[in-house]
């Protein structure tokens, strides 16, 4: 017959199985962000050999393609290892058709580069397809994030699914800055997209902070890692002064490339950081569930607890287990499994708690992009005018943004049809 202790047991191996599929996780992860970097990279030189009509950075861009493809061999890999054919609890069906359609943009990925090779495409048409397909990488990240069970792994998961996003705005800004230095022309609606991106940038990076670990947070702001940034504020202040129409430095926009992929490449170092950091978090927990499962199979060997024993503890499960009585109630072995069974009941308790504040930041974008979404869709707004929108309602209405959303989403069934 099968006794408390067995179940015990039984609970402690589903909490290993389950940080072993964070740390496979944390290795996704880790090859998901090195994917995003080199299609950022290429998206960047992409827009110069547009830009320049395919007169500079044909071999800067075809060798980044190569390198681009040797990681998404590695990424094809590594999500081969993922067994489609198990159910995974909660978020395996959102996670799995996440993977199949970035699948989906990847197995499309070389015909787009060959009508970029003829110049098929102009710069803004080349720019949103890579950023298409970065998105629908970043959503795999944040599917993760979503859907682990540790308070602290997902916590991590959460800064750098954040600092990735901001990374991307940054990389969007590289990618546009440089078209509108390689055309010559100041433009207004680039202009404006450029402060868009770089309000997006910011916002992503104070979410990064609130819930990164005090190493990466040092990382980022440290001197080698944020002195890019004051030549970039120069060349945004050339590009964004400009009138619209007025002339640009075509010359400029190698060098804006250039720094721009400074600030990317120090943004990555802090990347490494937190995928790094991630899967030792993963490794030193799991550690620590096998050696706890090892105390509790040595407990089995001992005799049999007193059949009182549940009695006298106390009721509430968060409560101290008893103390040993003067009639010779609580035996070691009485008070072993029951201060275990009650440590188990206190810690899923605080991980519930936890998890459920960390969850919140991502259900609150969850909100807000499906508001953007429904006032593109009803009011024919791009992105950036869609959150400008949401931002000047909530501030009209001293409301938090998410709560503007939320209410514009409960009358989603009253709006016309398109």
């Amino acid at each position: 017959m099968k006794t408390g202790l067995d179940f015990l047991l039984a609970a402690k191996r589903c909490e290993i199985d389950g940080l072993q599929r964070l740390a496979f996780t944390a290795t996704l992860v880790d090859v998901t962000a090195r994917l995003v970097h080199g299609l950022q990279r290429e998206r960047g030189l992409t827009n110069l050999y547009l830009g320049s009509q395919g007169r500079s950075f044909a071999e800067a861009r075809a060798a980044q393609v190569a390198a681009s493809r040797q990681v998404e061999a590695e990424w094809r890999a590594q999500f081969e290892r993922v067994d489609a054919g198990t159910a995974q609890a909660g978020h395996g069906a959102r996670l799995f058709s996440r993977i199949a359609y970035v699948l989906q943009g990847l197995d499309g990925l070389d015909a787009l580069r060959a009508q970029l090779d003829d110049r098929a495409w102009d710069t803004a048409r080349a720019t949103e397809a890579y950023v298409h397909l970065v998105a629908a990488l970043l959503a795999v990240v944040f599917e993760a994030a979503d859907s682990a069970s540790d308070p602290e792994v997902s916590r991590r998961l959460v800064a750098l699914f954040n600092f990735m996003q901001g990374k991307e705005f940054a990389g969007q800004e590289r990618a546009a800055g440089a078209a509108l230095f390689a055309q010559g022309q100041a433009d207004a609606a680039g202009q404006q997209r450029l402060l868009h991106l770089i309000e997006s940038q910011e916002r992503c990076l104070e979410l990064f902070e609130s819930f990164a670990p005090t190493s990466a947070r040092a990382l980022w702001t440290a001197p080698h890692t944020s002195a890019p940034l004051a030549e970039l504020e120069r060349l945004r202040r050339v590009l964004y002064t400009a009138t619209h129409g007025a002339a640009l430095k075509p010359e400029l926009s190698q060098t804006w490339f250039d720094v721009c992929s400074a600030r990317m490449d120090a943004m990555k170092l802090v990347e490494d950081r937190l995928t790094a950091d991630l899967r030792a978090l993963c490794g030193e927990k799991i550690a620590h569930a096998q050696a706890e499962l090892a105390t509790y199979g040595a407990l089995a060997a001992q005799p049999a607890p007193d059949p009182l024993s549940f009695y006298l503890a106390p009721a509430d499960a968060s409560a101290a287990a008893p103390p040993v009585g003067a009639q010779g109630f609580g035996l070691p072995l009485d008070r072993s499994v029951l201060e275990l069974v009650h440590d188990q009941a206190r810690r899923l308790q605080a991980m519930a708690d936890e998890l459920e504040a960390v969850r919140a930041s991502l259900n609150e974008r969850r909100i807000v992009e499906r508001a953007k979404g429904l006032l593109m869709a009803h009011r024919q707004l791009s992105e950036p005018e869609a959150h400008k929108t949401l931002r000047q309602m909530a501030m009209n209405q001293n409301r938090r943004l998410v709560d503007v959303a939320e209410a514009l989403l409960s009358m989603a069934e009253v709006l016309p049809p398109r």
